[in-house]
Formats: C-alpha cells, sequence, structure tokens
C-alpha cells in the first residue's frame, strides 16, 4: 500500500529521478561535483525532460541537493577560505552569461559533449595514473587570476547547460596540486549559489521569452531530493577516505563522464 500511494503521489518518472539523485551525489558529493553533470544525460535521455528546459531542471536540482552536502562541510568547519571567494567571483557573473547564451544563441548539445569529453578524458586519466603511480614533484598551487578565469569560464558553461562547474573545477584544480579536500568545499559553495542565480535568471528570462525555458518542476525537486540525502551521506563519508582515494575517485569519474558524452556525440 505505501509503494501503491508513493507512486500515486509522484509518478514513475520522479521516482527514478529521486533513486537517480541519490545514487549521483553519493558518488560525487566528496568530490565536490554535485552530480548535475551525470544528471543530464539522464534527463535527456530516460526523463525525456523537453531542451532547453534541462538546463533550468539540472539547475534546480543543484539548488534543493546542494545543503545536504554544504551542512556536512559547515559542521566540519571547511566551508569558507580563499578558493571559496574566488570561485564564487567568477562563477556567479559567469552563470547569467551562459544564461543569456543559452536562450539567445542556443548551442547545440552536440559540441558541449565534445568539448567537456575532450577537456576531461586526458585529464581524468592523467589524474588516475597519477594517483596510481605516484611522483614526488608537486605542481606550484594555480594563481589567483588563473582561478577566477576559469571559475568565469566553467560559470559560463553552467548557465548555458545546466551544471554546477563542480565537474570541470574539480579535476582541474586537483590536477593543479591543490588537496581534494580542500577543493570539493569550495566547489559545492560555488555550484550551490551558482545554481541559485541561474535558476532566477532562467525563471526571470522565462517571463519575456517564449519556449521551454522554465524548469520542469517536479522533476529537479524530487531529484533534488534524492541530491539532498546522497549529498549529506557522500560528504560525510569523505574525511574517512584517504586523498589518494578521492583523487583516483575523481579521476574515474572524469574518465567515465568524458567516455559517455563522447559516445552520446557519436551516436
Amino acid at each position: 500500500m505505501l509503494d501503491v500511494g508513493v507512486v500515486g503521489v509522484m509518478g514513475q518518472a520522479e521516482l527514478v529521478g529521486f533513486a537517480v539523485g541519490v545514487l549521483i551525489a553519493l558518488v560525487t558529493a566528496p568530490v565536490g561535483v554535485s552530480g548535475a553533470v551525470f544528471l543530464l544525460p539522464v534527463q535527456l535521455s530516460l526523463l525525456n525532460v523537453p531542451s532547453p528546459a534541462v538546463t533550468p531542471t539540472n539547475l534546480l536540482f543543484n539548488v534543493v541537493a546542494g545543503p545536504g552536502a554544504l551542512a556536512r562541510h559547515h559542521r566540519q568547519g571547511t566551508l569558507t577560505g580563499p578558493l571559496t571567494r574566488l570561485l564564487i567571483a567568477g562563477t556567479l557573473p559567469g552563470v547569467i552569461v551562459g544564461a543569456l547564451i543559452r536562450v539567445f544563441a542556443v548551442p547545440g548539445p552536440t559540441v558541449f559533449r565534445v568539448l567537456v569529453g575532450l577537456l576531461l578524458l586526458p585529464l581524468g586519466l592523467w589524474l588516475c595514473a597519477r594517483t596510481l603511480r605516484p611522483v614526488r614533484a608537486h605542481n606550484d598551487p594555480p594563481s589567483t587570476r588563473f582561478i577566477t578565469t576559469l571559475a568565469l569560464a566553467v560559470g559560463a558553461v553552467g548557465g548555458v547547460y545546466g551544471i554546477g562547474g563542480g565537474s570541470i573545477l574539480g579535476p582541474i584544480l586537483v590536477g593543479r596540486g591543490m588537496p581534494v579536500a580542500q577543493v570539493a568545499p569550495a566547489a559545492l559553495v560555488s555550484t550551490f549559489l551558482t545554481s541559485v542565480v541561474g535558476a532566477a535568471t532562467y525563471a526571470a528570462l522565462s517571463l519575456t521569452t517564449s519556449g521551454d525555458i522554465a524548469p520542469i518542476w517536479s522533476i529537479g525537486l524530487t531529484c533534488g531530493l534524492g541530491g539532498l540525502i546522497g549529498g549529506y551521506l557522500g560528504a560525510r563519508l569523505q574525511p574517512r577516505l584517504p586523498d589518494a582515494a578521492l583523487r583516483l575517485m575523481l579521476g574515474l569519474l572524469a574518465t567515465a563522464l568524458a567516455s559517455l558524452y563522447l559516445l552520446q556525440a557519436i551516436h
């Protein structure tokens, strides 16, 4: 009787979205990735969310799911710091620019998948190789200008395609020698605030522009609720994992995502 009631309230698509949200956030939150970048193909292929509504729906997922991991990091005292401020300074204006590009220029999803795949595949493989066969030399930490410029570009990409940006920021910053424990909470804060601003921008644009610009609220909210639970559990798991395991996980996630997007672009 309980299952029938839940299905009646949520619907099959929402139940699938909830389960996917839990699983994705549980795996991605420990390395500072919200999971929206993995949710994007699920929405397009499995849940049949139309474009461009998939972008604000993905941002809505980040808004609802984000506080789970952030609450856990707040309890651990790892949310604030110079890296967090630098990422926010770049991603917030970037996401507004990206939303405007998405609505008025409408870049094709195939181009996005190819670009992300070509960026993350060698980076993910390199992170895995470096973790499995570590070297003594360490890269110098990236400069303030590099971090801010990177965050601005990633924020724009997030505004166009509805991803928080942690899946791109994390591998690049960790690859430049920064520890996962420092990058993960900063990337999650940036993802959450960027998604709030991005979702608000799309909501404003939907009042004056025709088309599927508003989010699919039922999908975004139920996926986000799953992500809220999974993100909290994932953030709680992070301190129990050694940095090498987190680096390997991030490398594997980047490699898997790149492979998935390149295969989708081919087909």
